[in-house]
């Protein structure tokens, strides 16, 4: 589901990547983060893989290592990045390699890459120091690749949730994120990944990929997800009590379990160059 708003910022508001203080909230309960968060279609991860020119492979904001486990599975040796040193420290007792620092300011130390990748975490970057940063990093040939999960349930749920968080938190994060359809909340977020990519001059045409998926939840699955994402971990505790008690009212009304429409949307590019 949508982490971010899923409209542009108003101009009051920061860019994703300048609310550092939202990037670094989610490593509060690493194991719920990682117990309830979705994963990522094996079929968009084989994909990244095969047009990739090697196994080596650099996973951007890493979190608990959701999507590096994921290309591990899929053969490739993967050293993650993470801002948030619980995080960083809860992937590394499973096995992943994780170096803490912000990308734009993590030092590759001489180390190349066949790809570079991030999941759900590519707001947190500044856009064009970030691509300048993974161009650095790539091998001739090595592909970027950010990616994101949107979705919502169907027109009934997606109507009761967003009366929820009208009556108890509006014009929170929270509530924005069920203004438009799951995809097209994505569209500024990958034309601005797809924009940091052009300006840093490494790379190829940016291409954009979608993977449309499902997951059915049960009201507590739901509900264990729901302060894991960025719009809730910024929401008083009186507030997201709220929330809770009334989407799980709302589930509950609906039998008990619902269905996620998931759209997997990815912004990717090839670098060029000799060095």
């Amino acid at each position: 589901m949508p982490t971010i708003p899923p409209e542009r910022a108003r101009p009051s508001e920061p860019e994703p990547h300048r609310a550092r203080r939202t990037a670094e909230s989610f490593g509060s309960d690493p194991e719920r983060y990682d117990r309830s968060r979705p994963r990522y279609p094996d079929a968009m991860v084989e994909r990244i893989v095969a047009g990739s020119p090697g196994a080596d492979c650099l996973d951007v904001g890493t979190g608990t290592g959701i999507a590096a486990r994921q290309f591990q599975a899929a053969g490739c040796a993967v050293l993650g990045v993470e801002v948030d040193a619980r995080m960083a420290e809860w992937a590394r007792r499973r096995g992943l390699t994780v170096e803490v620092a912000a990308f734009e300011t993590w030092d590759p130390a001489g180390r190349a890459f066949d790809a570079v990748v991030s999941g759900q975490s590519w707001h947190w970057v500044d856009p064009v120091a970030g691509a300048e940063k993974a161009a650095g990093a790539l091998r001739p040939g090595g592909r970027l690749a950010v990616f994101w999960n949107a979705g919502l349930p169907g027109p009934g749920t997606v109507e009761a949730f967003a009366e929820v968080y009208r009556r108890v938190a509006r014009g929170s994060l929270a509530a924005r994120q069920w203004v438009v359809p799951a995809g097209d909340g994505y569209a500024a977020l990958c034309a601005r990944a797809a924009e940091g990519m052009e300006k840093a001059g490494a790379f190829g045409e940016p291409e954009q990929w979608r993977f449309d998926w499902e997951r059915s939840y049960t009201r507590d699955e739901w509900l264990d997800q729901l302060p894991t994402t960025g719009g809730h971990t910024q929401l008083a505790p009186a507030e997201l009590e709220a929330v809770l008690a009334g989407v799980g009212a709302v589930v509950d009304a609906a039998g008990g379990r619902f269905t996620m429409h998931y759209t997997t949307v990815v912004v990717t590019a090839v670098r060029t160059g000799d060095a």
